[in-house]
């Protein structure tokens, strides 16, 4: 690992380096750990951002059409985003192309004759236009079967295919987005990727409350169509300047060092891409589940999961910042610097989401009330969506889990099964007690299947870990995994216990969270969690430092 640093968006220039030889993999390829503490702070920011207006979003949809029947045929049409963010952004397709284009980077790195990334480029972008084209086109023309199978017990389902018309051209537009987003995070750039879901919410807003009085909940969809283009704009100049930066020499067929098809084969795409949907296919199974409830019960459990997701997609962004430094390094044959990479950030990251755990469960009606209680939101959609998130959230390590494990699984580039069987199991697990559970407590129950379908999920995915992945130390990940488990535990009750004393909803959530996070560092720190002891120390020395100043 090399000690110099580089901007997070501008990477180092000058010649390429040495090849890699018998003896060992590349070295200097490795970014420092300052260099990925400010990738992972600006990405934390502007994730942050994004998704700070994605709770506006929100709650521009509750104050205009509340939790009824609108909101709930806007929710149906919003099924398509949500599934092609996961397929196209966030998992399944970066799954194949970090890899691919790290690959390619590294063998530019050995001093191919044939650029590896412009050939990955010309071989595998016109594919995806074609494709994610053609998708589109279907969609389209299906969406009246399509919402009839998502939700067959709509009151209204003309409203939510107007509303699928539109958001269908995102499957088109996230695809070039995604492709952007690998293609540059591999570059080792990730100010335009983390970047997206800010334009893409400013566009839906800004539909929101300017064409919504005139085309009610239409006006969503429409703003779902214009931030996907958004996305792609503010991605497309970064990419191109990468690609056309560096001189390339004319192609070779005869350059040594693997084909396109080796770099990113149709298996690897395949498993990847279906691994992706049966993941996603929780969202199908939960809205057909609520589709039967009454009106408003799809709305309290999207409102529910908006809110609790905050703690996963922050603790996952450490994980989408060194997936390509393990792809790097496992194209390099250094698989003792990937474990240990990976085994650092499962433990981090687990940390990251149970504090935002705590938080969640402790302060539920609280968080509620003051983000969505207005207009057409009233009181007994705040008591009913925050024992939905309380239920929920019992599940998001578990989403952390899976969302870190599996970036493991795919980052050698190579096609595995073992992922799909892992979430299908998951999936099965998920509708099977969904089915029992909505009879029992409704929405409540569908939200305990989520959690306990991606929880069974992560548990396969932990224990399949081995040589043809990255080789992890499961017990040991596990035991460090146990303290923050145990310190998440009584911080909530502390929190809950706290923050019911007032009935003012902010200070009631001032005071819970600052009870659930000292309690929640303390114990961390007693309990010399391993993971967190840097975190800590760097809070430490700060103080110390503004003491000193003082």
């Amino acid at each position: 690992m090399t000690s110099a640093t580089h901007p997070v968006d501008a990477g180092p220039a000058g010649k390429a380096p040495a090849p890699a030889t018998e003896a060992g993999p590349v070295k200097g390829s490795d970014p420092s750990n300052g260099f990925l503490a400010k990738a992972t702070l600006v990405t934390a920011v502007l994730t942050v951002a994004g998704s700070v207006l994605g709770l506006v979003r929100d709650q521009a949809l509750a104050h205009f059409f509340g939790a009824g029947s609108e909101t709930d045929a806007f929710l149906v049409a919003w099924t398509v985003p949500e599934v092609a963010t996961t397929l196209l952004i966030e998992d399944g397709l970066a799954f194949a192309l970090v890899p691919a284009f790290s690959m390619a980077l590294a063998r530019r790195g050995q001093g191919a004759r044939r650029d590896p990334v412009r050939a990955l480029v010309a071989a595998s972008l016109p594919r995806l236009v074609l494709a994610s084209g053609v998708v589109t086109l279907i969609l389209m023309a299906g969406a009246p079967v399509l919402v009839e199978v998502l939700a067959p017990g709509l009151p209204d389902p003309r409203l939510a295919v107007d509303c699928t018309l539109l958001t269908a051209t995102c499957v088109f537009t996230f695809g070039l987005a995604g492709y952007c987003s690998a293609a540059l995070r591999a570059h080792r750039r990730f100010v335009a990727p983390a970047g997206i879901y800010v334009f893409y919410n400013i566009g839906i807003i800004t539909a929101v409350f300017v064409l919504a009085p005139r085309y009610g909940v239409r006006a969503a969809a429409l703003g779902v169509a214009v931030g996907g283009v958004l996305m792609v704009l503010v991605q497309a100049p970064s990419l191109w300047r990468r690609l056309t930066r560096d001189p390339a020499d004319a192609p070779d067929e005869s350059a040594v060092g693997p084909s396109v098809p080796a770099l990113m084969g149709s298996t690897l795409v395949a498993t990847v891409l279906l691994f992706a949907l049966c993941r996603q296919s929780q969202v199908l199974i939960e809205r057909f589940l609520a589709s039967s409830l009454p009106s408003g019960a799809i709305s309290h459990l999207n409102y529910a999961q908006k809110v609790a997701q905050v703690p996963m997609t922050l603790s996952l962004m450490l994980c989408t910042v060194t997936m390509p430094v393990v792809a790097r390094a496992l194209a390099e044959g250094d698989v003792k610097r990937a474990r240990s990479r990976v085994e650092r950030d499962l433990g981090l990251a687990g940390c990251v989401v149970l504090l935002g755990t705590a938080v969640v469960i402790a302060c539920a009606p609280q968080l509620i009330q003051l983000m969505f209680q207005r207009g057409a939101f009233t009181a007994d959609d705040t008591v009913a969506t925050a024992a939905v998130m309380r239920v929920y959230a019992l599940g998001l390590l578990g989403h952390t889990l899976v969302g870190a494990l599996v970036r493991s699984y795919f980052s050698g580039g190579r096609a595995t099964w073992f992922p799909l069987g892992a979430m299908a199991v998951g999936i099965t697990a998920t509708a099977g007690i969904g089915s029992w559970a909505v009879d029992l407590w409704g929405v409540r129950g569908i939200a305990l299947a989520n959690a306990a379908g991606i929880s069974v999920a992560a548990f396969v995915l932990l224990c399949g870990m081995g040589p043809r992945n990255v080789p992890i130390r499961v017990r040991e990940v596990v035991g460090e995994l146990v303290k923050p488990v145990t310190a998440a535990v009584c911080a909530t009750g502390c929190g809950t216990a706290l923050a019911s004393t007032v009935d003012a909803p902010a200070v009631g959530f001032v005071l819970g969270c600052a009870a659930v996070v000292a309690v929640f560092l303390l114990l961390l720190r007693a309990l010399k969690a391993q993971a967190f002891e840097p975190v800590l120390r760097s809070v430490t020395s700060a103080t110390r430092k503004l003491t000193h100043v003082r």
